[in-house]
């Protein structure tokens, strides 16, 4: 049974901050950039307040930001940065590095297009560019669930199968700016269910089980140099850690499921099971398609959509059971992969039917580049191309774009 909740008017941007301050992390190392910025600005005045513990660093730039993150982690702390675009970008070195050295790092994102030229609005390239670095990647469709997804995350990294950094990501402006209703649990449910962080064990080099953590009562190594007698059994073990983070998401959703009222997993369909043709798609776009299918299903039209929440692990047999009898799929990539032949997204879904006996007919939609609106019309013509490739049982134009001026 549910826990008793509060309703708390916040937008997406407080919304983490305020389950921030709930986790109660021992480090935050932050730099302000848009659309991120009142993330760190707002967990600052808890600090201030002294409603936290935390040592809040401020720092010179996001790679110094996300290299104190990795420092703290790598002593024991429980640490937590965000930021956007290309504050992302700038972290990138280090990205690789918090992956491979398997710390627990929580990281919000707000998703805000890459320059140039500059724009400091939403879409997914931030993200999407960091898809192989090893980290955890968690898409928000509102405020709510970025505000559950961050208390989640500590105990998705932490979990000892897991042992990886995790990104929320949120959509800027859209989340980020927006105010909603927010149901927020009380402090101490909170704190009950995140937890202490507990420790795996390695053997140092004197043979001595000691936990995984920097101690000089027993020295342990992380992160030396890693030449090619090591190096890929290492990357294999960050391949093993993620293959088992889909079955860690989905239980830690489902116990949080019990506490809130609200479960979450590795997709979350809409309307999908007598669906003829749908769309996929993360983050907040899908919350407006939802309205979509409901009025198409109006009008008898057989529409649903899935929206996948977790990116990194990406959810194979899950997106497969969901879609593998429909007529056709329209997958939505807000980010373009300059060169490839679709978006992110769609060379994902694409690839992972390419050995199933019955394939879906797949088409790629782009769109909302740099904050480019994605109203429900807009929607509606991709639902309208759908329904004529089911008719006809030909794609015309695989990878199309949405919105773009002629």
């Amino acid at each position: 049974m549910a826990v008793k909740q509060i309703v708390m008017g916040l937008n997406g941007d407080e919304a983490v901050a305020y389950a921030i301050k709930q986790v109660d992390p021992d480090v935050v190392a932050a730099y302000p950039i848009t659309p991120q910025t009142i993330i760190v600005e707002r967990f600052s005045e808890y600090v201030a307040n002294g409603e936290v513990h935390t040592e809040f660093v401020a720092v010179e730039s996001e790679h110094s930001a996300l290299s104190a993150c990795v420092g703290a982690a790598a002593a024991g702390a429980r640490a937590f940065t965000a930021t956007a675009a290309n504050g992302l970008a700038l972290m990138w070195e280090i990205l690789y590095i918090a992956s491979s050295c398997r710390l627990p790092i929580v990281m919000a994102i707000v998703n805000r297009a890459l320059s140039g030229p500059i724009n400091i609005h939403c879409d997914h390239s931030d993200a999407m560019g960091a898809r192989d670095s090893g980290w955890i990647q968690i898409f928000c469709e509102n405020s709510q669930e970025a505000y559950d997804s961050v208390i989640q995350a500590w105990r998705i990294a932490e979990h000892p199968d897991v042992q990886l950094p995790v990104m929320v990501c949120l959509d800027g402006f859209v989340l980020s700016h927006t105010l909603e209703n927010v149901m927020t649990l009380p402090d101490d449910v909170v704190k009950k269910f995140v937890g202490e962080r507990k420790f795996v064990t390695v053997k140092n080099h004197f043979g001595k089980e000691v936990p995984f953590i920097l101690d000089p009562e027993n020295p342990i190594t992380i992160g030396p140099l890693d030449l090619y007698d090591f190096y890929f059994e290492h990357k294999m073990q960050q391949i093993d850690a993620m293959g088992k983070a889909p079955k860690v998401i989905e239980e830690i959703g489902k116990e949080y499921g019990e506490l809130s009222g609200r479960t979450y997993g590795l997709v979350h369909p809409y309307k999908l099971e007598d669906a003829e043709i749908a769309i996929v798609g993360l983050g907040s776009t899908m919350g407006t398609a939802e309205i979509v299918v409901d009025k198409l299903r109006e009008k008898g039209v057989k529409a649903g959509l899935l929206r996948i929440r977790s990116f990194r692990p990406f959810p194979v047999q899950q997106i497969i059971e969901n879609l593998k009898d429909k007529k056709v799929i329209g997958v939505l990539d807000r980010a373009v992969s300059f060169g490839a032949y679709g978006g992110p997204l769609f060379n994902e879904i694409r690839n992972i039917f390419y050995d199933q006996d019955i394939r879906p007919l797949i088409s790629n939609y782009i769109y909302g580049l740099g904050g480019r609106d994605m109203p429900p019309q807009r929607l509606m013509v991709i639902f309208d191309d759908l329904q004529k490739i089911a008719e006809t049982g030909r794609i015309e134009k695989t990878v199309k774009y949405i919105g773009v001026r002629g």
